[in-house]
């Protein structure tokens, strides 16, 4: 009966794209604003809808609303970005408690990653999607405001969240690196989020392009010493290897 409620939510929020909790209430008479508020937090643990303020929307209208930009991210750099996914999945082990991100590369390390028992924690829509098909893999998706860019969420909520919330690893990625600035995003909220996710991992690996290196964005969340281990491409400079190497961070 519930996993049919369930559905039936769910095929109505792909219709309409966005609904309220009004709304629902009147599409679901019979079903309590309590039970619906459930169901709302189940659907989008499965990466079926994300919960906006009074209600909710379907995953298929964020990315037909936000799909163009996103499709254009995933395509920059998408060699390097593979190797660098084939290379983090084997890091991965059964039982693992596991932080992704919502980064690009990231979702192709959800492609990659093998259908074992873990729990992974994420603020990517997209990743929770390629997850969504390995039927061993327990998906958690952590809400807030949505960055159309790149499919991701953050929230202070979010953040708070992870305050009970421990981790295995994380596996995170960042938009630029400087020795003197660090690992940077470009969001204030994105950055504060990955600093509660670093205290709560007992290892952090890093996945970063060589395209990265050199560029500063606004909102620094972490420097060499937070990271335990560095997952770059093939063409990554030998003296920003060494440099890594000299912070006892293990580069693949």
């Amino acid at each position: 009966m519930k996993r049919e409620r369930l559905e039936e939510v769910a095929e109505i929020l792909d219709k309409r794209g966005k609904m309220t909790l009004e709304q629902l209430e009147e599409a679901f008479p019979d079903v309590s604003q309590m039970t619906l508020r459930r169901d709302l937090s189940q659907l989008e643990e499965d990466g079926r809808i994300i919960r906006i303020r009074g209600g909710a929307m379907s995953v298929k209208e964020v990315q037909k609303v936000s799909g163009e930009a996103y499709t254009k991210k995933t395509t920059i750099n998408m060699d390097a970005k593979i190797v660098i996914a084939q290379k983090a999945a084997t890091l991965i082990d059964e039982g693992t408690s596991i932080f992704l991100d919502g980064g690009t590369t990231a979702m192709y390390l959800s492609k990659e990653m093998p259908d074992i028992k873990c729990n992974v924690f994420t603020n990517g829509i997209a990743v929770a999607m390629e997850l969504a098909q390995k039927k061993n893999v327990e998906i958690t998706v952590v809400g807030g405001q949505l960055m159309k860019d790149n499919l991701s969420t953050s929230s202070p909520a979010a953040k708070a969240y992870f305050d009970n919330t421990n981790f295995e690893i994380a596996i995170v990625s960042a938009l630029a690196f400087t020795p003197e600035h660090g690992f940077s995003c470009n969001s204030q909220t994105e950055s504060d989020l990955l600093k509660q996710v670093f205290k709560k991992a007992r290892h952090v690996y890093m996945m970063l392009d060589s395209s990265k290196i050199g560029k500063i964005n606004p909102y620094t969340f972490a420097h060499l010493e937070d990271i335990d281990v560095l997952i770059t491409d093939d063409v990554f400079p030998r003296e920003y290897k060494a440099l890594f190497e000299q912070n006892d961070i293990v580069v693949m």
